[in-house]
């Protein structure tokens, strides 16, 4: 079961800063797709491309590119693949405190210190925000280590001033419990993601986590204010969203590939998560491609 822990990244700044920048071009992907987490928040920028969200209890499906801010400790999984199409991935990596321990507690500062508090639960932004944003990041690779401080600065601000945001675990993920509490929800994300094309009876994954089945359930509530079969079938519709997008595959092929075996159940769980049929999505998407 170790193995399916998070990985705790282990992040160091290079000789002389106070955070790191990496730019991953389309030859030079991101390889850190695992589920992991780290003390430093991350802010990334993806060029483009459509790809998954994993961010604590969270998941979702997004296209022409992503804009995302993810608080400390929030673990979650890379963003993009070989299979994103984007043009490049941005990330940047800062600890909350990496300007001394009360640089953020000036007057100038506040909305950047609330914006650390918001991303907590991970916040992705859109719009003219991501737009206008993402070409700040991308500027980043030009310039000197100081303006990039200083750009860095000017970006979060922007964003803690966004209006164009979602809050990706809105009703907090209180993943800041203990050791013990996330090693058990870390064992279940990881056998969900690896495994939510075949059937996960609560059984089977309660004893995974050596607990009762109505124990279990309570707990998974707690921890992530969602039922853990609801968790699941959102991991698999955010797979079909991807399929529906991506794959020549028929629609009953992308209901079966994603776990379902029940076609009008997929169908109506489908609606209900996206506010659109299966067949209505992927017009959407044909018509914006055109």
């Amino acid at each position: 079961m170790n193995k399916l822990k998070p990985a705790f990244e282990i992040i160091e700044p290079n000789f002389g800063n106070s955070f790191t920048y990496q730019k991953f071009e389309e030859g030079t992907l991101n390889e850190n797709n695992t589920w992991h987490y780290h003390p430093e928040i991350e802010l990334v920028y993806v060029n483009g491309g459509s790809g998954k969200r994993r961010i604590g209890s969270h998941v979702s499906y997004y296209t022409d590119g992503d804009l995302i801010l993810v608080g400390s400790n929030l673990p979650h999984c890379g963003f993009t693949d070989r299979l994103t199409g984007n043009k490049s991935e941005t990330v940047v990596h800062m600890k909350a405190d990496f300007l001394g321990n009360d640089f953020f507690n000036i007057p100038e500062m506040k909305k950047i210190q609330n914006l650390f508090k918001v991303a907590n639960g991970g916040i992705a932004f859109y719009g003219s925000t991501k737009t206008k944003i993402g070409e700040k990041i991308e500027i980043l690779e030009y310039q000197t280590d100081f303006q990039r401080l200083l750009s860095i600065l000017n970006i979060l601000n922007e964003l803690g001033n966004a209006k164009e945001f979602k809050l990706l675990n809105a009703e907090g993920f209180s993943m800041e419990t203990d050791v013990k509490d996330n090693d058990r929800i870390n064992i279940v994300f990881n056998y969900v993601k690896n495994n939510f094309k075949d059937e996960i009876t609560l059984d089977e994954i309660a004893s995974m986590v050596s607990m009762t089945v109505p124990s279990f359930c309570r707990y998974f509530k707690k921890i992530t204010n969602k039922t853990f079969i609801q968790f699941v079938n959102e991991c698999r519709l955010v797979h079909a969203s991807k399929l529906l997008a991506e794959a020549p595959m028929s629609i009953t092929e992308v209901c079966f590939e994603c776990g379902f075996n029940n076609f009008s159940h997929f169908n109506k769980s489908f609606k209900t998560f996206t506010g659109q049929s299966p067949s209505a999505y992927r017009n959407q998407l044909k018509t914006l491609l055109e």
